[in-house]
């Protein structure tokens, strides 16, 4: 990635209703050429959607929980990539708010589902969901949840240091 199209997905990172103008004035090149490349950021990949990061709990969330999942160590790679096709899906058809569903590793398990929920009962709503609709490819799952209408000591979700902190790395690495 150019060191421009890093400017102009850091500044989107940092709010992505300004227009190709002001965007082009913050990372100091055109407008046609701002919005050259980032149509290019798009079709590349490197943005995926544009979207905002409400206050979860005005609109009804108390709940963030954070699933850890640890699947069946018998699954082939065949079973999890079914796994990986199939429950994303299910789940989206559910009335619950899972944004990721991502595999990874540590505190061993292998697998994270991030949800939004109206409050506990909801939530234990959605585990018995899962635990139902994966139970064959889930032998562990353990949750932890955050209560998003405590405001003190938190930092809300936010994309502005990463896009502060993808700029500094670039930089740091051609020195």
């Amino acid at each position: 990635m150019k060191e421009l199209e890093r400017k102009l997905l850091s500044e989107l990172m940092k709010n992505s209703r300004r227009s190709d103008r002001e965007l082009a004035k913050a990372i100091g090149v055109s407008q046609p050429t701002t919005t050259r490349l980032r149509t290019k950021l798009e079709k590349e990949g490197y943005i995926k959607e544009y979207t905002i990061i409400p206050n979860f709990s005005k609109i009804g969330y108390t709940i963030m929980a954070l699933n850890f999942v640890k699947l069946d160590p018998k699954l082939t790679k065949n079973g999890i990539e079914g796994f990986r096709n199939a429950h994303p899906e299910t789940i989206g058809k559910d009335p619950f708010g899972v944004v990721l569903i991502q595999r990874g590793m540590g505190l061993g398990y292998d697998t994270v589902i991030v949800s939004f929920h109206q409050d506990y009962s909801s939530y234990d709503n959605f585990r018995n969901y899962v635990k139902h609709a994966m139970g064959e490819s889930i032998t562990e799952m353990n949750v932890f949840l955050i209560n998003l209408d405590e405001e003190k000591n938190t930092l809300p979700p936010t994309f502005l240091f990463l896009s502060r902190e993808m700029l500094k790395s670039k930089s740091k690495t051609k020195e």
